[in-house]
C-alpha cells in the first residue's frame, strides 16, 4: 500500500485537493492556522483519481475485511466514495448524517441496514477524528457490528489516533501526511526547509503559528 499511498497523495496534490502553503497558512473553521489544507470531494470531478481511489478502497475492504456486508459513508464528503466502493464491491450502502434529521423520520442512518449486520465505514478525511467516530458510535447504537473505518487521507494527529484506540476502531487510509510530504518534496512542490515548518505544525496545530 506504500506506492498506491504515494501514488494518491500525488493525484491529490495534482489536482489541487490539496494544498501547501507553510509561509501563507490557511485557517480552518475551528480556527487553527494551518499550511495544508485538504478537499477530498474534488477528487470526484476526475475520474481517473475518482477510480483510483474507489478501487483502493475496494481493495482495502478485501484484504482487511473480508466479511463486510455493508458498506457506510460518512455524510457528507464521503458519501459519494462510499457509494462507489460498495458498488465496486457488490455490498448494501448506507450512509451517517453528523447528527438525526429535524424533521421527517429523524434518522440519522439512511439507507436499510440490520441489526448485526457487519460493517466498514467510508471516510475522506481524518483529522481530529471527532466526527469520524461520531458516526462509529451512531452505527453501533444501531446495532450494527462495526469492522472499522478506511478514509482517503489522514494528518495523523496523535489526538485521533487516541480517539480511535479509545473506541476500538481499526483505521486504514489510503494516503497520509508523511507520504504527502515525501511527494511534495520528491515533485520539487516544497523545499526541505518547509518540511521542517509542516513537522512542527502536525505536533500541535492548536497553537502553531508561521
Amino acid at each position: 500500500m506504500e506506492n498506491s499511498a504515494k501514488k494518491i497523495a500525488e493525484y491529490l496534490m495534482q489536482i489541487k485537493a490539496i494544498k501547501l502553503q507553510p509561509s501563507n497558512p490557511f485557517t480552518w473553521a475551528s480556527g487553527w492556522k494551518s499550511p495544508i489544507y485538504c478537499d477530498n470531494r474534488k477528487t470526484l470531478s476526475f475520474p481517473v483519481v475518482r477510480s483510483y481511489i474507489r478501487d483502493t478502497f475496494a481493495a482495502l475492504v478485501k484484504e482487511h475485511y473480508p466479511q463486510a456486508e455493508i458498506i457506510a459513508g460518512v455524510a457528507t464528503g464521503a458519501i459519494a466514495h462510499g457509494a462507489l466502493a460498495a458498488d465496486k464491491l457488490g455490498l448494501p450502502f448506507i450512509y451517517v448524517r453528523s447528527e438525526t434529521k429535524s424533521h421527517g423520520l429523524g434518522n440519522q442512518i439512511e439507507g436499510y441496514y440490520e441489526k448485526g449486520q457487519k460493517v466498514v465505514v467510508i471516510e475522506d478525511l481524518i483529522s481530529t477524528g471527532g466526527s469520524s467516530l461520531n458516526a462509529v458510535k451512531a452505527l453501533r447504537e444501531a446495532g450494527c457490528e462495526v469492522l472499522g473505518m478506511i478514509a482517503i487521507f489522514t494528518y495523523g494527529f496523535q489526538k485521533a489516533t487516541d480517539g480511535f484506540a479509545a473506541e476500538k476502531c481499526t483505521l486504514h487510509t489510503l494516503s497520509n501526511y508523511n507520504a504527502l510530504v515525501e511527494c511534495a518534496v520528491e515533485t520539487g512542490y516544497i523545499g526541505q526547509s518547509e518540511v521542517e515548518t509542516l513537522k512542527k505544525w502536525r505536533v500541535d496545530p492548536s497553537t502553531w503559528s508561521v
